[in-house]
């Protein structure tokens, strides 16, 4: 790898990384939910699809998705089907207004696959993180770089996602207490669901 295109590309991935989407929602709103434990969990789960769609980028996997015009239109609505049903969830949530005492919960196992599932689901129907690796990533390669190469890259930006995603479950556990309190819980699912629903119009409005 190029030195100099190697940090350029850090660079880039990690002002993209701190960009608020779709998986800083679900992230927060499992957070909240289920404290640092399934935050972190869901964070694990957006670092998994990353490492996912960047192998599969770097296979070249992922340019099949996207010239095969229905598989990336599966995918599209896969994600948007997906957003739309946690933003229905954290909507109806604050509607009623009913949350657990912060003590207590589900078992750890169950906490884990909630927190896990919900991250890389969310990230993995995003088709416009395949078209990052596909479309972004290469114009930062020296010529000549293979597979290898590019498999460094596509892991790299995971593992700035997951710093970053892991900071801001930290951070969003610390003010948990202050955070779930039920008139501010409420407050932020009617966010989350606004957010997310936001989210899912414009990847069906757009094409990625």
């Amino acid at each position: 790898m190029q030195s100099s295109g190697y940090w350029a590309f850090l660079a880039v991935a990690g002002v993209l990384v701190l960009v608020p989407g779709a998986d800083t929602a679900v992230l927060v709103r499992n957070t909240l939910a289920g404290g640092r434990a399934r935050g972190l969990w869901c964070a694990a789960g957006v670092a998994t699809s990353n490492v996912v769609q960047g192998s599969a980028a770097a296979a070249g996997l992922g340019a099949l998705v996207l010239r095969v015009e229905p598989l990336f239109q599966a995918v599209r609505w896969a994600g948007i089907g997906y957003l739309t049903f946690l933003a229905v969830q954290a909507v109806r949530s604050a509607v009623r207004g009913e949350y657990p005492p912060l003590e207590g919960g589900p078992a750890a196992g169950a906490v884990a696959w909630a927190g896990w599932r919900q991250g890389f689901l969310s990230n993995i129907t995003n088709p416009k993180v395949l078209v990052f690796y596909l479309a972004v990533l290469p114009q930062f390669l020296s010529p000549g770089v293979g597979v290898g190469g590019l498999a460094g890259y596509a892991l790299s930006h995971a593992a700035l996602g997951l710093v970053w995603c892991v900071v801001l479950v930290l951070a969003m556990a610390r003010a948990r207490r202050v955070l779930a309190r039920r008139r501010v819980r409420r407050a932020l699912d009617a966010a989350t669901g606004v957010a997310l629903l936001g989210f899912g119009a414009r990847l069906a409005t757009e094409r990625a």
